[in-house]
């Protein structure tokens, strides 16, 4: 009986001591950490806090470094490894100087593996210099809409001026996994690639958790730093619903973004609520007896609560006649979906011809 009183008074001595850190690690978390989930498709925010706060994002930096790679590199191209772009600080597949590799393998350690030496090898091939690739880099981030965020570097290694917000990096991760070798190489758990200075290969197994942990999990990019903490961007997709997660600053990143998806795909559904080529209406065009068919390029599918689905209202904003000339698929208005009193989505419509 003695026992049991004492290890009760310990136990209550424990959680007294512990349970007020455990409080102050989520004030932590809600003060300096950020989070968003985020629909691939329209880019609608499913949820969120703190995803406009400019922070250090480590090595989810290199989704950007491998987008802006894909989209301006041969990936059969050959690189070989100079001395400046090994012994790079941080993780690293430990390049030799002299190797030959494609540009793919180098890729898959950049995703996989993390590999900073590969980040500048990379640079240095696309752009000559990696000076000229982080206005590569930014150029391309801004292509893509971002508004809060500025690369100094193709790794993430700290850097004050090195930085982005959580939506920013979810714009730029929806931009990337539409792309299909960003996502066949963010979502491979392991690979073997050369070794060319010696006779072996290098096994790559992918640091992303989520991709044996998470079903429909298809990538993409852990990272950590000191400064930035630990940050994960995780892409799922699940009855036909594609979303990213970012997470920077997060002690448990691994729950939290599980966390983050699981919510997106309890609460949310894809609903198509208009179909593309079909004709919305016909206007008049001015000093002509006929007519000018419009109509929306795109199907518009949105990801919906069941009680937005059931509340929505479609509002057609286009002018009753058109002036000459105009040409085909010139952009006479456009069609905003609310959903209660909120509107959530806007879609161009088009001419059908063009007169002149």
């Amino acid at each position: 009986m003695l026992k049991k009183i004492f290890l009760a008074i310990i136990f209550c001595f424990l959680f007294a001591v512990v349970s007020p850190n455990l409080k102050k690690v989520d004030r932590v978390f809600a003060d300096n950490s950020s989070s968003i989930c985020m629909e691939v498709s329209t880019l609608r925010v499913l949820d969120g806090v703190n995803f406009d706060k400019k922070m250090p994002m480590a090595s989810t930096t290199k989704i950007l470094t491998a987008i802006c790679v894909i989209e301006n590199s041969n990936l059969d191209s050959k690189v070989t490894v100079t001395k400046d772009t090994i012994g790079v600080d941080g993780s690293s597949i430990y390049l030799e100087e002299g190797e030959v590799l494609t540009v793919k393998d180098l890729l898959y350690g950049l995703m996989l593996r993390s590999g900073n030496d590969c980040a500048v090898t990379l640079a240095k091939f696309c752009s000559g210099t990696v000076e000229k690739f982080i206005e590569l880099m930014n150029n391309t981030a801004n292509k893509i809409g971002t508004k809060n965020s500025n690369f100094v570097n193709p790794h993430g290694l700290h850097d004050d001026n090195h930085y982005t917000t959580a939506y920013d990096l979810a714009l730029i991760s929806c931009y990337a996994i539409k792309n299909p070798i960003f996502k066949e190489i963010v979502s491979t758990k392991k690979v073997t690639i050369p070794h060319t200075t010696r006779d072996c290969n290098r096994v790559l197994i992918n640091k992303n958790k989520m991709l044996l942990s998470y079903d429909g999990c298809t990538g993409i990019k852990t990272g950590f730093t000191k400064k930035a903490g630990r940050c994960l961007v995780s892409s799922a997709i699940k009855n036909g619903m594609e979303v990213v997660s970012v997470v920077l600053n997060c002690p448990d990143m691994w729950v939290k973004s599980k966390n983050n998806l699981d919510n997106a795909f309890l609460g949310y559904n894809m609903y198509k609520i208009l179909e593309a080529d079909n004709v919305i209406d016909f206007i008049d065009i001015d000093g002509m007896d006929e007519k000018c068919g419009i109509y929306i390029k795109n199907d518009v599918v949105l990801p919906l609560a069941k009680d937005e689905y059931n509340d929505l209202k479609i509002e057609y904003d286009y002018p009753k006649s058109i002036k000459i000339p105009f040409g085909k698929d010139s952009c006479v208005g456009q069609i905003k979906i609310y959903s209660q009193n909120n509107l959530i989505f806007c879609e161009k419509i088009y001419t059908i011809i063009g007169k002149n």
